[in-house]
């Protein structure tokens, strides 16, 4: 029996988590044509012996010009099908941590270089660019190629690509998807009065603005098996003046919770250079805290979330009912086994790993069944 709120279990969606502990998606761009590659087998294998009760593929791509950069994760294709299959196969060999995956666009974000080559825009004449496209023709920085402003065929296309991609996702057997509607990309621009400016039945109004979001959750939900739940990553504000808030956040949620949408992660930011992000452990969490107020299935904190006690007391406090870490695992891929061990806890772990078990904490390791 759990001593403590983060190692207690959670049922999500007919998903049953042995902790509320959650490896946030991290972008590793390390692709190749959109497919895993043996970096993403080391990846993500080492996190899913991490003892974490949910583990969860980065950002993947509905479409090719959806990748952030061309070195992204894509689920558009057989081949790209076929990578991921081989990915998860190595993984699962070893371990049974339930495993989901984030499906996203990034829209008039991506065609972006790689982070260690200073991430800027590149344009479609690049070798590595290609043009991009978002709801209004306004690029995330004044002076970069604009994207083009999606048309009627343009948005059925990609709530179509979302859905085929879902339904990539349950014939490889992952356990969830989640949809990536945060972070500035392609679903959080349609939110977002600051890059939303259409004057169609997608823009103006927060249902308008609100509608091409919930209609990918819909075409998601459909396209995904009915016994596996589809959650939503959403970002909690733009953290600019008469941008996206938490008011619209919570109307958001329910929405898609009226949908059957089977949990809520809130993270907050990314659509707008002006940002100003008060950054502090636990800093998003009042946002997590106004979502679960206000919505009946679980929600999702994260951010700068790194200590142990901290955590606990985020789930104790009644702020969430989940914590996901991501910089803090990819520093510590044991954080999950070093947090049991603060706690006095038990935790499951690999038998080639039994043997590593610290002499004071006699009690730590669970053989895996």
């Amino acid at each position: 029996m759990s001593q403590t709120k983060l190692f207690s279990p959670i049922n999500v969606g007919g998903v049953n988590l042995k902790n509320r502990i959650v490896i946030a998606p991290m972008c590793q761009y390390s692709a190749e044509d959109g497919k895993t590659t043996d970096w993403h087998l080391m990846h993500l294998g080492n996190l899913a012996l991490s003892g974490a009760g949910l583990l969860t593929i980065e950002a993947t791509a509905v479409s090719p010009e959806g990748r952030i950069s061309y070195a992204d994760v894509g689920l558009y294709s057989d081949e790209c099908e076929a990578a991921m299959e081989r990915t998860l196969a190595g993984v699962r060999r070893w371990s049974d941590t339930p495993i989901a995956i984030q499906l996203a666009h990034a829209g008039r974000k991506a065609s972006s270089n790689l982070p260690w080559k200073g991430g800027r825009l590149l344009p479609p004449q690049d070798p590595d660019g290609w043009q991009t496209i978002a709801p209004s023709a306004v690029p995330f920085v004044e002076g970069d190629n604009a994207p083009v402003a999606m048309d009627r065929t343009a948005l059925n296309t990609i709530r179509d690509a979302f859905a085929q991609a879902a339904h990539r996702a349950g014939r490889l057997g992952l356990d969830a998807v989640q949809i990536h509607s945060a972070h500035g990309y392609l679903l959080h621009q349609f939110l977002s009065p600051l890059s939303n400016l259409r004057e169609d039945e997608y823009g103006g109004s927060l249902e308008n603005r609100m509608r091409f979001p919930l209609e990918v959750f819909d075409a998601v939900r459909a396209a995904f098996p009915a016994d596996r739940p589809v959650s939503a990553r959403v970002s909690g504000t733009d953290w600019v003046e008469d941008g996206w808030d938490v008011e619209d956040t919570i109307a958001y949620s329910q929405a898609l919770v009226a949908r059957g949408c089977a949990a809520i992660h809130v993270s907050g930011g990314g659509l707008h250079i002006a940002q100003e992000i008060p950054i502090g452990p636990s800093y998003q969490v009042p946002l997590a805290r106004a979502v679960k107020a206000n919505v009946n299935v679980p929600v999702v904190a994260v951010g700068l979330i790194t200590g142990f006690d901290q955590a606990e007391a985020i789930l104790t406090s009644g702020d969430a009912d989940l914590v996901a870490i991501a910089r803090a695992a990819l520093y510590d891929p044991r954080w999950p086994w070093h947090a049991a061990a603060h706690f006095g806890e038990s935790i499951e772990v690999a038998p080639q790993y039994l043997r590593c078990q610290p002499r004071q904490y006699r009690n730590l390791f669970v053989q895996k069944d």
